[in-house]
């Protein structure tokens, strides 16, 4: 798959997960109680709360897009409380990822990533999007789903993989 092909699959992604959330909401008012008390659930004690899942799934995603292609990423200063704002947080990521043309990743593979976290040292563009992105993305994304599923919330695997381009 190519830089482009990936960094367009974690918008999709991105998306579906706005609508588990919009689903945990109807799902929540069905119910009978606050749609605010998924934003603080989590699976284990020491993992993170919801709020924090879709947030790193939107920095994995940002960021993946920004560094292969030569790009800066958007400032999102993790302030979210709320599903609202969460939903927001998602929106501006998903447009940052569509923004950046394809074209902008032919030289990724190659590109020199240089997170904060690694502390002066780098990791070729493949090996980041293949060793780091795509795992952590899909990790946070894995995490959100399984919160709200955990929670009662009636999603299923067709809910995860989202819509598919099937030809007649």
């Amino acid at each position: 798959m190519t830089t482009a092909a990936t960094i367009t699959q974690f918008a999709k992604m991105l998306k579906n997960l706005d609508r588990w959330i919009e689903t945990a909401v109807e799902h929540a008012r069905k119910k009978g109680f606050d749609p605010e008390v998924y934003t603080q659930s989590r699976l284990a004690p020491d993992q993170y709360e919801l709020i924090r899942q879709v947030q790193s799934a939107c920095d994995a995603a940002k960021y993946a897009a920004a560094y292969l292609s030569g790009s800066e990423a958007p400032s999102h200063p993790d302030t979210e409380k709320t599903i609202e704002e969460l939903r927001a947080r998602i929106g501006k990521c998903v447009a940052f990822v569509e923004s950046t043309d394809a074209a902008r990743y032919a030289n990724a593979a190659d590109a020199r990533v240089s997170p904060a976290w690694l502390q002066g040292k780098w990791i070729k563009g493949d090996e980041y999007l293949t060793q780091v992105g795509v795992p952590n993305f899909y990790f946070h994304v894995c995490h959100a789903y399984a919160i709200l599923r955990h929670n009662g919330v009636e999603l299923g695997k067709m809910d995860y993989v989202g819509g598919i381009p099937v030809n007649d």
